[in-house]
């Protein structure tokens, strides 16, 4: 069989040996190179680290939005019962989004292990990412949406990280809970 002694020791390294040793097989020599379990463990250790930090790269955007969305004027024709309303389930929605990414960071061994917990709580982040996602997609008319090159980047960007999001948490629990092979 061809290229059964490929080796990956040379002297410079075009590729991490990481990615190096789970290709180290030839389509050639009949292997098709399916995701081994130690190959998805290790996509999904460099993802949970991006999507702990992608809350964050949210809560950015999401303090930009009283300003660039004229809050201060728009929240003055409402009564200051539904004005405070607005204002504290805008706080909990940031806290939830601290919470997650908080929460992925910490339990990233966790969450790797497939510790039933931390399991509940990908499935809930990716279908919270999801419904958010879908709400914006059915509820939300285009029309709704402020006009501007600005504003139509911001959304697609924001709807791909929302994507993003809830692909990975998802991603995440179907491999622990139904395709991951039991070490």
């Amino acid at each position: 069989m061809l290229h059964d002694d490929v080796s990956c020791a040379t002297g410079l390294r075009a590729l991490s040996p990481l990615v190096c040793a789970a290709c180290n097989t030839s389509v050639y020599a009949g292997n098709s190179r399916a995701m081994t379990n130690e190959l998805a463990q290790r996509l999904f250790d460099i993802d949970l680290w991006l999507v702990g930090a992608a809350h964050f790269v949210i809560l950015f955007a999401s303090f930009q939005l009283p300003h660039r969305l004229r809050w201060k004027q728009d929240l003055q024709q409402l009564i200051p019962f539904n004005r405070k309303l607005l204002w504290v389930q805008s706080g909990f929605t940031v806290l939830t989004i601290i919470a997650f990414g908080t929460l992925t960071l910490a339990l990233h061994t966790e969450l790797l292990r497939g510790n039933r917990a931390a399991l509940g709580l990908a499935c809930f982040i990716g279908i919270y990412w999801t419904t958010r996602i879908l709400v914006d997609a059915i509820y939300f008319s285009h029309a709704d949406w402020p006009q501007g090159t600005m504003f139509v980047v911001g959304h697609t960007l924001l709807t791909l990280l929302f994507s993003f999001l809830a692909a990975s948490y998802l991603g995440l629990f179907v491999w622990q809970v139904w395709l991951r092979v039991n070490d």
